[in-house]
């Protein structure tokens, strides 16, 4: 089955930094394409970034309060 990646996207904030907040979904668990995966701190505000397809997350790829970058890559769906 296919992978999908989730990066994450520039939201044109300049240099705020941007941090890891809360994961909504746990290894192994089934989302569909919409679903909130995961919350990011920005410039003070707080963006829940959606699973990008349908299938079950099976690779976390970064930590809550962990620093990002731009592009990053912070999970894989195995799309169904």
């Amino acid at each position: 089955m296919p992978q999908i990646e989730l990066r994450l996207p520039d939201f044109d904030l300049g240099a705020a930094p941007i941090t890891a907040c809360a994961w909504h979904v746990g290894l192994g668990q089934r989302v569909v394409e919409g679903d909130r995966l995961i919350e990011v701190l920005a410039a003070e505000v707080t963006i829940d970034l959606p699973a990008p397809a349908t299938g079950t997350l099976v690779r976390r790829c970064v930590a809550i309060d962990e620093p990002l970058s731009l592009g990053q890559l912070l999970a894989v769906i195995e799309a169904a």
